[in-house]
């Protein structure tokens, strides 16, 4: 079988002839609808080494899209394509091979999204309210019929930090011996209603979860350490995915998603016997340093397994994934309301990725981007076997020497990031703005589900759930609409929805909770429109690189979105009276 679209050179190489490269350029042309500069042009032209390590988006847009242009035997294949694509698209693109291991590639996505927002259960807010050492005895709970007139309430509950200061002095300094309803001074006349007090760490708890609030004693005006939990867990992954990505280079793809999975499960072990908040925020930040290259790592296992007319689907489908993982964390969460319990269960059967190192191949492209050309056609004449096709040794013969002389001309070209940072500064300027603000919004709608009127657990659910026809929705759309009226209409949608539910606040609590999806789902279209519309305005060469940088960038977003909730403990109108004591109960 002979290859078409290839020349000889002098030194027997297998190369690319310019007629591809001026494919490249025009298909640029094309998305950006306009002429592309002189130097642009140069950047766009180079050899696409960078393939290697390319990001999911560009697999799942730029390889289909190619996929469709050249046409073929089978769903944009021809037998005489003897690049890794055509090689894939002959070998099955989405055979029996393919389905072993994206289903293996599905789990890590799944614990991904537990480790990532797990903090979202373990470190919340507990209701509570004051101990009304007039009234409360042992045996009271959180609901008692006297709470009107000693508790301030504040929206649809109870003041959680403050009460009202009893009248006179004989009954403050009475106050710790009656401890019933039935005290002489468990009646209105005793409070005084428009001065209130704090209460310190004597609480009232109206459910029986138990969170790091519980255990540490973090309540009221230390309410904040619980919200910086979620900020040192994405500093945590600010700093864990670049450096997963150059270990994912290094070491390979396989070897980084199994030994950060494990290590990520230690993490959450050891963060499980915490005897103090410091060992607990340690032990977050060391969580996602090594474990959040999950996502991102499986994410590109999962598209390199495919041929390219499957990679937008399987690229969907896997981040639906972690959107059920959401949502599954919501069912845990509810039935383990112990916070250690919690942990053990999610990190436990995390501690099996060790065994992907014996059961999961490693990516072909990386394989070939590290030069190590007979262990990429070992494996795929064992997808080949598997799906019950064949591959010619002339053609992994041929793929090889085009590897080789790709890997010669990388040490050979230059990186024009200066030409693209001087070209392209308003666009990266406008894209890293919508990633920090889709990181902000994405992330503290997902928190502040729990905050809503409602059942918690189930608002957490349904934010999970509702994460999946926003992910399918883009490629629906896209195509028809277009990247930027479909990325302005659901940011839109996403403000009005988020604007109506503050402005109702919680007097209609079902009201608030449908806006507040429909706000969800229309976020997490416009991120997934994002993704692709940043991974096609860039040149080829460079995009990789700009792509990572808006996403970084985004990631301040999401270390400030945990702060989100600190909103909802802001003083309310029960405050305008000074709280003149700070009393120890």
């Amino acid at each position: 079988m002979k290859c078409a679209r290839k020349i000889k050179n002098k030194n027997n190489y297998t190369i690319k002839t310019d007629a591809y490269q001026q494919q490249q350029h025009n298909a640029m042309q094309k998305t950006l609808g306009k002429s592309i500069p002189e130097t642009e042009s140069k950047m766009t032209a180079e050899i696409e080494i960078t393939n290697h390590h390319a990001s999911p988006a560009v697999f799942s847009a730029e390889e289909n899209k190619r996929s469709k242009n050249d046409g073929g035997e089978e769903e944009g294949g021809t037998d005489d394509d003897c690049t890794l694509d055509g090689i894939l698209v002959r070998n099955g693109q989405f055979g029996r091979f393919q389905l072993l291991n994206y289903v293996l590639l599905c789990i890590p996505m799944i614990f991904n999204a537990f480790f990532s927002i797990s903090y979202a259960f373990t470190a919340s807010t507990v209701v509570h309210r004051c101990n009304v050492t007039q009234c409360d005895s042992p045996t009271s709970g959180y609901y008692e019929p006297w709470l009107n007139y000693t508790i301030p309430i504040k929206g649809p509950s109870y003041e959680q930090c403050t009460r009202f200061v009893a009248k006179n002095r004989r009954a403050q300094s009475f106050a710790t011996k009656y401890t019933n309803a039935s005290s002489a001074f468990c009646t209105p006349d005793y409070f005084d209603q428009n001065t209130m007090e704090r209460c310190t760490n004597d609480l009232k708890f109206r459910d029986e979860e138990y969170t790091i609030s519980n255990e540490f004693s973090i309540f009221c005006s230390n309410v904040w350490m619980l919200s910086m939990v979620g900020t040192v867990n994405n500093v945590g992954q600010f700093v864990g995915i670049p450096l997963g990505g150059f270990f994912a280079d290094r070491f390979g793809r396989r070897t980084m998603l199994a030994v950060g999975g494990f290590l990520s499960a230690i993490m959450g072990m050891l963060r499980s016997i915490s005897t103090n908040y410091y060992m607990f925020i340690a032990c977050e930040f060391l969580d996602m340093a090594v474990g959040s290259t999950l996502y991102p790592t499986s994410f590109l296992l999962a598209i390199e397994l495919v041929g390219p007319r499957r990679r937008v689907a399987a690229a969907t489908i896997i981040t639906i994934f972690y959107a059920l993982g959401e949502a599954l964390l919501g069912v845990l969460a509810q039935q383990f309301q112990n916070w250690r319990h919690l942990l053990r269960v999610l990190y436990t059967p995390a501690l099996l990725h060790i065994v992907f190192l014996l059961i999961l191949p490693e990516s072909v492209r990386w394989l070939l981007s590290q030069g190590k050309e007979e262990e990429a056609s070992r494996l795929l004449r064992r997808a080949a076997r598997i799906n019950k096709r064949e591959i010619p040794e002339e053609d992994l013969k041929v793929l090889i020497s085009e590897n080789q002389v790709k890997l010669q001309q990388s040490h050979e070209s230059s990186y024009p990031i200066a030409k693209a940072l001087k070209l392209f500064h308003w666009r990266i300027m406008n894209c890293c703005l919508c990633w920090f603000t889709h990181t902000l919004i994405a992330l503290g709608l997902s928190l502040t589900s729990v905050t809503l009127a409602g059942n918690k657990y189930v608002n957490f659910q349904l934010n999970g759930l509702i994460q999946i026809p926003g992910l399918i929705l883009p490629l629906l759309i896209v195509d028809r609409v277009g990247r930027r009226y479909s990325l302005c209409g659901s940011m839109l949608i996403c403000a009005i929805c988020m604007g109506g539910t503050a402005l109702l606040g919680r007097k209609h609590a079902t009201i608030e909770l449908v806006l507040f999806l429909i706000g969800k789902f229309a976020i997490t279209c416009s991120f997934q429109i994002l993704y692709f519309f940043t991974s096609e305005i860039f040149p080829t060469n460079v995009r990789n690189t700009l792509l990572s940088f808006c996403s970084m960038v985004g990631r301040f977003g999401s270390m400030l979105a945990p702060q989100a909730p600190l909103l909802s403990h802001q003083p309310g109108k029960t405050d305008k009276y000074a709280c003149e004591a700070e009393i120890k109960t």
